[in-house]
């Protein structure tokens, strides 16, 4: 008989923990499989931690434990899931983030292979089925039978389906003149890129490779200002570690600039290359997964969670646009991409590229005391200078008429200008929908979403109420639901109404909307990139995901509509985002042959983050930005860690965050600063009150003991749900 360690799929901090099984049946098992049990009269799937015999009977055991112990119902897997590295990667993630272990191991494999019940119903492979002949004969054959034999056999192996004659081909199958072979297959689509020609490295690109290939250091920040050619520096440098036999794990931070740095490593390395991302379907991430996990390709690309592909013998992993806050999840386990990409370095003895044109302060911190190795390319790869920028005063009505409240006279005469020269332009507003608001003139009301208790933005596209928070959705109203008034202000604008004004003042103008509403189709990303690549449109309007990591040769024109968005948010990060964000931006225009220009359009054309972003003056936004967060002692100065504490009951939260409040200051006294409790922007979720307890601190171990300690005390609290997060980035 043997027993059975394992976990079980729900990740309640409480069930961090083993449990035990035993298990009599005749198949294998052992550390890693999924098998299926009875825990707490519902059937389960656990991840099996440890195996061993025993000669004890069941009634010994228990006698012995003290508990009764059950059988394991069926096992799943006849493989373990994850080699031993990522089972010691699932460790590490674990005790970093304080997450239970079974929800790292969930984030870590497709749905088809996690440990969850529904994993049983999830896509498993599919086949494509082919004839081939398997003994050449035409004796006692009709005609029509000789015909698909010769055919087959001038054609083999011939896919089954594109046979027609299906009672002559059973014939052949009875005869055993003919078989079928199965043959696995892909099911996701890899556009056929043609070969390019792999182009020379400039001095700056050189000198940067034989700087990193001369180096023994691990870590090394790359960075370069927009246009300069980072992306060739990851080929070259990928085509080396290819070469000397070892993988390549190349990640990018949107699942937009997914299909470029695809198009980038298929057309150089083919099918040596695996995508995986988050718009996948199940069944093509886990053809993706099984397709790593084999060894039959040495690169993937892909966003966040790439980063624990199933890849051996690891040479180089790249994160392109390291500064972007989408490698952090913002749900449980709150892993940072970048934090688990060292912790692989380390475990593979493989170096580690951190490439931005703006660093997060962290990592610019860190290669500034020599923790991480800078590389730097200061100049565009064309010797092209950075593109002309203007900021326009939205407060100075010389700047605004009568024709557009939202174009001032400086953009409008620009757009206008570069569509005569048959140029293209990009509009950035980092605000999705056509309204951020909607309220009643007669009563006040405001149209909140029920579950966040944020208001609605209005989408004109589907005449819908929409929360970006939780994904809510109504019908828009003609009435007021308060007090029936008809007289009802939509408020703010978003990407939606920024295209309509552009149709209304350049109605011969092409358009493209990228934002994640345009996006919610998954094959529309590439699609709209590749169009707007092949100027079937002239102008292209988005958010964020428009303003980072593509290379478009015919834009010579970046409006950023309203700079401001994201300045007023409440957050330490606020102007280190809006920076980064508008030099990315910027930095999409003239970066070919062709001159660039940026118009930026603000109501506070005085902020540091936004005259340093119009003068692409990374180092000078570094120095500033840096001083505050030593006084303020927030990262890198600090380390920073949030509790998160949530119920029904919203006297329970206040009384509960209190008294942890007290219980932090107790433990931590001096090794902590506590700030809180706060009330989130969204204070309201999946009909929980929410209140926010914020810690800065140097010493993470002290730190991380008293949290794990907190987290196992709260279990006791009935009606509360409690969680950490490790590094946040949304406070």
């Amino acid at each position: 008989m043997k027993i059975i360690e394992l976990l079980i799929e729900h990740h309640n901090y409480s069930l961090n923990r083993p449990f035990s099984y035993f298990y009599n049946g005749q198949k294998k098992v052992d550390r890693g499989f999924r098998v299926l049990v009875n825990f707490n009269h519902q059937e389960l799937v656990g991840y099996v931690t440890k195996v061993y015999d025993t000669d004890k009977s069941v009634e010994e055991l228990e006698e012995e434990l003290g508990f009764q112990i059950n059988e394991v119902i069926d096992v799943i897997d006849s493989a373990p899931l994850l080699n031993e590295d990522l089972m010691t990667l699932a460790d590490k993630v674990s005790n970093y983030y304080l997450a239970s272990k079974i929800s790292v191991l969930q984030t870590m494999l497709p749905p088809s292979l996690s440990p969850r019940r529904s994993s049983l119903k999830a896509p498993k492979i599919a086949y494509d089925q082919y004839v081939k002949v398997k003994k050449y004969s035409e004796e006692d054959l009709t005609s029509t039978q000789i015909e698909l034999l010769r055919l087959i056999k001038q054609n083999q192996p011939v896919l089954k389906r594109e046979i027609k004659q299906v009672s002559v081909l059973n014939k052949l199958l009875e005869k055993e003149l003919v078989e079928i072979v199965k043959k696995e297959k892909r099911r996701l689509e890899i556009p056929n890129y043609d070969k390019v020609e792999i182009p020379t490295l400039t001095k700056d690109q050189q000198s940067v490779v034989d700087e990193f290939n001369h180096s023994k250091d691990l870590v090394y920040l790359l960075e370069g200002v927009t246009g300069s050619g980072k992306s060739e520096v990851y080929l070259h440098l990928s085509k080396q570690v290819l070469e000397s036999g070892k993988s390549v794990l190349m990640l990018v931070p949107e699942i937009s600039l997914t299909p470029m740095m695809m198009r980038n490593f298929i057309s150089r390395f083919n099918d040596d290359v695996a995508i995986l991302h988050s718009e996948l379907t199940p069944a093509e991430k886990y053809d993706e997964y099984r397709k790593i996990a084999s060894g039959k390709c040495k690169i993937v690309v892909g966003a966040r969670s790439a980063i624990f592909a199933p890849l051996s013998n690891i040479g180089l992993i790249i994160l392109d646009e390291e500064h972007v806050e989408s490698y952090k999840q913002d749900v449980p386990p709150f892993y940072h991409a970048r934090e688990v990409a060292l912790m692989r370095s380390k475990m593979h003895n493989c170096k580690v590229i951190l490439g931005s044109a703006t660093p997060s302060l962290e990592t610019r911190a860190r290669a500034g005391k020599g923790v991480y190795h800078l590389l730097k390319l200061e100049k565009r790869i064309n010797n092209q200078d950075l593109p002309k920028t203007t900021i326009i005063n939205l407060s100075d009505y010389h700047n605004i008429d009568r024709d557009s409240y939202i174009f001032s006279i400086k953009l409008r005469e620009a757009i206008q200008k570069a569509l005569d020269n048959f140029n293209q332009v990009i509009l950035l507003i980092n605000k999705r929908g056509f309204s951020s608001s909607v309220y009643c003139r007669s009563c006040g009301h405001i149209f909140k979403c029920p579950t966040c208790n944020i208001p609605l933005t209005y989408h004109k596209s589907d005449r819908m109420l929409k929360c970006h928070h939780c994904n809510y959705v109504e019908v828009d109203h003609e009435t007021c639901s308060e007090c029936g008034s008809k007289y009802l202000m939509r408020v703010g604008y978003g990407t939606e109404r920024i295209e309509e004004e552009v149709h209304r003042l350049f109605p011969e103008a092409r358009t493209l909307r990228l934002d994640s509403d345009s996006a919610k189709i998954r094959t529309k990303i590439p699609q709209i990139v590749e169009a707007f690549r092949r100027k079937e449109a002239d102008i292209l309007i988005g958010t964020q995901m428009i303003a980072k990591g593509h290379d478009f040769p015919d834009v010579t024109l970046v409006g950023v509509v309203n700079a401001d968005i994201g300045l007023s948010l409440p957050s330490y990060r606020s102007a280190e985002r809006v920076f980064q964000l508008i030099t990315q931006a910027v930095g999409r225009s003239g970066r070919s042959d062709k001159k660039g220009e940026a118009i930026i359009q603000t109501y506070s054309p005085t902020h540091y983050a936004i005259t340093m972003a119009a003068r692409q003056d990374y180092e000078l936004f570094y120095k500033k930005e840096m001083e505050l967060r030593k006084l303020q002692f927030y990262p890198p100065y600090s380390f920073i860690a949030s509790v998160t504490i949530a119920s029904k009951n919203e006297e329970l939260t206040i009384d509960t965050v209190y008294r942890i409040i007290d219980k932090l200051h107790d433990e931590l006294q001096d090794e902590a600063v506590i700030l809180g409790p706060t009330t989130p922007y969204v204070p309201y979720e999946n009909k929980q009150h929410i209140r926010s307890i914020m810690i800065k601190y140097k010493h993470p171990d002290i730190v991380r003991k008293s949290l794990e300690k907190l987290l196992k005390s709260s279990l006791n609290i009935t009606g509360i749900s409690l969680s950490v997060n490790i590094d946040p980035y949304n406070l």
